[in-house]
């Protein structure tokens, strides 16, 4: 019996579909995952089998600059990194209108390069990661069943049914007040680039398939069996109606090696302590990292900082009690951590819920704001926006995120009990193989 992973060449979204895998290897199962050379190192860690296939054009092992990116995606990492500076409308409408490179990469030739590797392995079940729009395409030309992942808050994929479009955030939080001309411009900009990305995706699916219909919405195209990672419990029930077959995971969470310097460090002080990270893409804004150093240095809270692809030298005076490096293993610290400070990433938010811990977000991009806006509303997250928070604003937020009410404390602690029982990995394996 054979899994197989598909993941894009970023270690990001690698991890929470690696985890998945594991149940089926505990189950004795063979599994494979296909993905680029620059995670190979992870898979194997997870002792799985590594079948090459490019995705994209660029990759992210854990820490991503770029200076290390091919030619063309250096340049497209630069254009973003300078639009989160300048706002975040203008970084949704800069990831709009490179929408088709980032999402469907040479679509044919890597949908032919998928179903080849289908084809020699012959998998009894397909995990992949919905972002994999050409393998996903893959797919549905050649009838394949598969499990597809949203590693995102769920609105990653649109409900056309509710209005929604693919890039324009249904929601944002308090902190962000975008004006009603810049958003019906961007929301027109994210419509136009669905209706392209639709045409691309059709005219590489007749190409494929030509027996088959277009799709009237290819953002909105979903496999046989949706998993959401990302707790039920955020989402309203009113959107959750609305949704096709579905299992909402929870979390993907990874058990993670010992690194002896840091189970010292957790064990030598245990005042309360936050844990900081702005993942491995948007750490490159050391400005607002700074902020935050600023903040947890002056309120006196010992932190531990992973700074990713930031310059340490621009983060200011660290305390030497703090732990800090590039890369910190992350489900380890929020297992302890009393609160943390993140971009709103994905596993960021997943894995922080797992373990109880409440949220100082400050979102950048994509689905971030969404995510934002719901950790807010349920009173498990505070956000901010990244280019104008102050040090102050920081602090106030740190502060009441560590001095969270008894009654939303209680909460959250049940809901990162929930998600550490749920086993949703086991019963997603079981409904495949029912």
């Amino acid at each position: 019996m054979t899994l197989l992973i598909i993941s894009p060449d970023y270690a990001s979204h690698l991890y929470p579909l690696a985890a998945m895998g594991t149940t089926w290897q505990q189950a004795g199962e063979r599994v494979v995952v296909a993905t680029g050379q620059a995670t190979a190192s992870i898979v194997e860690s997870f002792g799985f089998e590594h079948v090459p296939l490019q995705l994209s054009r660029g990759s992210n092992p854990g820490v991503i600059r770029a200076e290390e990116q091919p030619d063309g995606e250096d340049d497209a990492l630069r254009g973003f990194f300078s639009a989160t500076r300048r706002g975040m409308v203008e970084t949704l409408a800069f990831q709009a209108e490179a929408r088709l490179n980032d999402l469907m990469w040479e679509p044919v030739t890597t949908a032919r390069a998928v179903q080849a590797i289908i084809a020699e392995l012959n998998p009894e079940t397909i995990i992949v990661d919905h972002l994999a729009f050409s393998a996903r395409l893959a797919m549905v030309a050649a009838g394949v069943h598969h499990i597809d992942v949203v590693l995102g808050h769920p609105t990653a994929l649109p409900l056309p049914v509710a209005g929604e479009i693919y890039g324009f955030p249904p929601a944002w939080p308090t902190a962000f007040s975008p004006g009603e001309v810049e958003l019906e411009d961007l929301k027109s900009l994210c419509g136009s680039v669905g209706a392209s990305f639709t045409a691309e995706w059709n005219l590489a699916l007749a190409e494929l398939a030509p027996e088959l219909p277009p799709s009237p919405d290819a953002f909105a195209e979903h496999g046989d069996l949706l998993v959401f990672n990302y707790p039920a419990e955020l989402m309203s029930a009113e959107r959750t109606e609305l949704l096709p077959d579905h299992v909402f995971m929870g979390s993907s969470v990874r058990a993670e090696s010992v690194e002896p310097h840091v189970e010292q460090w957790l064990a030598s002080n245990n005042e309360p302590f936050v844990y900081v990270s702005f993942g491995s893409f948007l750490s490159v804004r050391d400005d607002v990292l700074g902020k935050v150093v600023a903040a947890l240095r002056e309120s006196g809270v010992r932190a531990a900082i992973a700074y990713g692809s930031a310059e340490a030298s621009e983060l200011g005076e660290i305390p030497g009690h703090w732990l800090v490096g590039e890369f910190l293993p992350q489900v380890t610290l929020l297992a302890s951590a009393a609160a943390a400070v993140t971009h709103g990433g994905n596993n960021s938010v997943t894995e922080s819920m797992t373990f109880g811990v409440p949220l100082v977000v400050l979102p950048f991009s994509t689905d971030q704001f969404a995510g934002a806006a719901a950790l807010e509303a349920s009173g498990f997250g505070a956000a901010l926006a990244p280019n104008t928070a102050t040090v102050s604003d920081i602090k106030s937020a740190l502060g009441s995120m560590m001095k969270l009410p008894d009654e939303r404390r209680a909460a959250l602690q049940e809901l990162g009990r929930t998600l550490r029982q749920r086993d949703a990995h086991a019963r997603i394996r079981a409904r495949v193989k029912v």
